[in-house]
């Protein structure tokens, strides 16, 4: 009979239940899975907006943390910060992979329920101007700007694409997508404090 690597593996701290679920212990594995599964659903479908998805991202994330835990340091970051940011990143993915150019002014309103919200710690022009984005004013504003920039500015922010995958899918360089995402929104800032200047809701 062999020895149980981790005996009541429910009840052991998290990163001991990490080291087990890197060896593949069956006990640690399962413990592992049932201890962080719904705060994993929870991140999954607050970006994905779609429950179907979330549990293929959720299925996904476990898979994912199996591969990378030998590599888990626990002075880093807890167990459970580790495996939320394995869930954004494999939700974001699953977010492109749906929406691969969510661009179009028409299509705004439906794109905002992707948008993410787990950001919140931004700072500076782009986090006011993120915060804001979820305002009815902001989408107003936004088709307010210059094409350009309100197509940099969607990609960007409801898309959840980076500088370089503008550049790359408006066709400009990374130094123009870039100009055009942070000019769009310092504008977009500027036009919703013009507008609480004006006694309207931002």
């Amino acid at each position: 009979m062999g020895v149980e690597l981790f005996p009541r593996a429910d009840r052991v701290d998290d990163a001991s239940l990490v080291a087990g679920f890197a060896l593949g212990d069956e006990q640690a594995s399962v413990a592992f899975v049932r201890r962080f599964q719904d705060a994993v659903y929870g991140l999954a479908l607050s970006v994905t907006r779609e429950p179907a998805l979330a549990e293929d991202v959720s299925q996904e994330v476990f898979v994912r943390a199996w591969r990378a835990a030998g590599n888990y340091d626990p002075r880093r970051a807890s167990a459970l910060t580790w495996l939320l940011t394995i869930t954004r990143n494999a939700a974001i993915d699953a977010v492109r992979a749906r929406r691969p150019v969510p661009v179009l002014a028409e299509n705004l309103e439906r794109l905002l329920d992707v948008t993410l919200r787990s950001e919140a710690d931004t700072e500076g022009t782009e986090g006011q101007a993120l915060a804001a984005l979820e305002s009815e004013r902001a989408l107003e504003r936004l088709r307010d700007l210059p094409v350009e920039q309100a197509r940099a500015v969607a990609l960007a922010v409801l898309g959840g694409c980076t500088a370089a995958e503008v550049g790359r899918h408006e066709d400009i360089p990374l130094g123009t997508a870039k100009t055009r995402i942070r000019t769009g929104l310092r504008r977009l800032r500027d036009a919703l404090k013009e507008g609480s200047r004006d006694g309207t809701p931002p």
